[in-house]
């Protein structure tokens, strides 16, 4: 590292990795381990990234318990329950890798709940057709990020926990058909806590910065956790979004205390058999899914629980209960252990005696920066997208444990991918223009003394997507929040920015908001043109699903919203697919 009088730290690797959550560490392991200089940086400590937050499990058709189980099988339920928006050959690259994913958790020391034989336990985990669902208790997530922490520790790559990244600094070089296309040489940040600026030079940009399901007022995410960093660093640099609309809301998040709101309790309590009642003690499952009851998709069951609020069956805080205090003792404190020591520490919960107050909440973003399933490969030439900041695999439902076993597979393949990029740089093109551009935002923001407070501005993005682009959604609500972003976006040239002596955070929220300001347009806009319900995404106007809208939805902000076909389902995973019914799902 070089350091000038500007307090700018010059930085050059091979490849640069943004995010170190399980996605980003992952890809970076890969690279170390091929012997490339790799260098991650994150705006949160490494031990701490959302990653740590998964608690049910991890997929992969290992055949442990069910051994009829095969990739194809979970490949052919992740494609019906994406509602078929799902892009076949990502999901085949998944499902096949997902073995090679385990061995390589196992090979960095992740310990697996077990048999009494030894095998990998395995349970269900809502619409599955196997148990295929790996675990640590009700810590997986928490276990993965360790294990790949430890990995990336003894590979000795070098991470930076406090590194706000504000652009990618890319350059139009001579593209095949004459013209010219974007390409990365790096990126541009400053530190959270002194403010020092970083220019990084990299021959290939990894983005893993998760997704953007902080835009909504009750969220699974912490304060400065997906924001939509990936979505407008993407879009900055050249490249687009897919399916922004296709948001999932987990059905259990909790209600009190309200500093808390949005915390999950693991889909596992429901796994492990637990029920869901409303106000009037009716197990209400019965009515929206009677064959797969409370192990039905995330999507019917928070679309139930929302209906059953909505309708004035919940409780008077707006919420349902969960509860497992018929499960035996030993099972809660076997399987369901976080659960457990959460509502205690939270609410003074004793979960094995009294029911869990929980309500819909904004979870996981399944759409995300268009990349080619192959390698992952954005719009911009060597710039790629892993993880919650991706897209293809989801489509408009997720299944639970999908994610975890998703950033393993594409980290391995993406992390290959970037290095073949580098090394295959004849020469590396910068541009001046690019970085002046990166200083001169950041030194415009420091000067700003408007009026407008960055956080208040936060807020009301929060609170117009939970107004009008929420679990159900409808054409009047959609544009009414267009218009009030409209509105936002004019306030935000009179923000003021004060950093103090607690560091830059004020800085990082200025640059969050706009992060968050184009994700929610991007979403808003796409769910406007999708006028169906599909998956996740409930227009009570349009309660059908209309097979013309099979289609990916891509944006940007040049071309609005724009269909994409998805190709073919292989006939050896279509064989194995049942009708997707969508009776009964939409409750007026």
């Amino acid at each position: 590292m070089t350091e000038n009088t500007t307090r700018e730290r010059l930085v050059s690797t091979t490849v640069l990795v943004i995010g170190t959550g399980g996605s980003g560490l992952r890809a970076a392991i890969e690279v170390a381990e091929q012997g490339v200089d790799v260098l991650a940086v994150g705006k949160r400590p490494r031990h701490d990234a959302h990653t740590s937050l998964a608690a049910g499990g991890i997929n992969a058709a290992l055949g442990t318990m069910d051994p009829q189980d095969s990739w194809q099988q979970h490949a052919a339920d992740t494609i019906k329950e994406s509602y078929f928006l799902a892009d076949p050959r990502t999901v085949e690259i998944v499902t096949r890798g997902a073995e090679e994913g385990i061995r390589d958790l196992e090979r960095y020391g992740m310990g697996f709940a077990r048999e009494d034989d030894g095998r990998i336990s395995q349970r269900f985990f809502g619409a599955h057709t196997f148990r295929r669902t790996a675990f640590a208790g009700d810590y997986t997530g928490l276990e993965i990020q360790r294990a790949l922490v430890d990995r990336a520790e003894q590979l000795e790559i070098p991470i930076l926990d406090t590194v706000y990244i504000t652009r990618l600094l890319v350059d139009d070089v001579p593209g095949p058909d004459g013209g010219t296309v974007p390409r990365i040489f790096g990126a541009y940040g400053f530190d959270l806590v002194d403010g020092t600026r970083y220019l990084i030079h990299a021959d290939a940009v990894i983005l893993a910065a998760g997704g953007h399901n902080r835009i909504w007022r009750r969220t699974s995410s912490r304060r400065d956790e997906n924001t939509g960093d990936s979505f407008r660093l993407a879009v900055e640099a050249g490249g687009r979004i897919r399916d922004p609309e296709l948001v999932q809301f987990h059905p259990s998040g909790i209600i009190e205390p309200e500093s808390e709101a949005g915390t999950l309790v693991s889909e596992a309590a429901r796994g492990e058999g637990g029920i869901l009642r409303n106000a009037l003690g009716e197990r209400f499952m019965q009515k929206y899914d009677p064959e797969r009851m409370e192990l039905s998709t995330r999507d019917r069951v928070a679309l139930a629980a929302y209906t059953e609020i909505a309708e004035g069956r919940g409780t008077p805080n707006g919420g349902i209960w969960l509860d497992v205090s018929h499960l035996p003792r030993e099972t809660i404190m076997t399987r369901l252990p976080r659960v457990y020591q959460t509502m205690l520490e939270l609410q003074m919960l004793d979960i094995t005696k009294d029911p869990i107050e929980i309500a819909p909440t904004a979870h996981y973003s399944m759409g995300g920066v268009w990349v080619r399933p192959e390698d992952h490969r954005t719009d911009v030439d060597g710039l790629y997208a892993i993880g919650e900041a991706s897209s293809g695999l989801h489509g408009a439902n997720r299944l639970g444990g999908n994610s975890l076993i998703e950033l393993l597979v594409f980290g391995r393949i993406t992390g290959r991918a970037a290095v073949a990029h580098a090394y295959g740089l004849d020469a590396q093109h910068r541009s001046t223009d690019a970085v002046r551009r990166a200083r001169a935002e950041i030194d415009d923001l420091l000067a700003a003394d408007g009026p407008e407070n960055v956080r208040a501005l936060q807020r009301a993005i929060r609170d117009t997507m939970t107004a009008h682009a929420g679990v159900v959604r409808d054409e009047d609500g959609l544009r009414a929040g267009l218009a009030e972003l409209d509105a936002i976006e004019e306030r935000m040239t009179r923000i003021g920015i004060h950093p103090d002596i607690a560091g830059f955070q004020d800085l990082a929220h200025a640059f969050d908001l706009r992060s968050s300001a184009l994700a929610a347009r991007a979403t808003v806009e796409a769910a406007l043109e999708r006028r169906e319900t599909r998956g996740c995404h409930n227009r009570s106007d349009y309660p059908a699903m209309d097979p013309a809208l099979q289609v990916n939805l891509v944006w940007s902000p040049s071309t609005g919203v724009v269909r994409e076909e998805i190709p073919p389902i292989p006939a050896e995973i279509d064989a194995l697919i049942r009708e997707v019914d969508s009776a009964g799902k939409l409750v007026e």
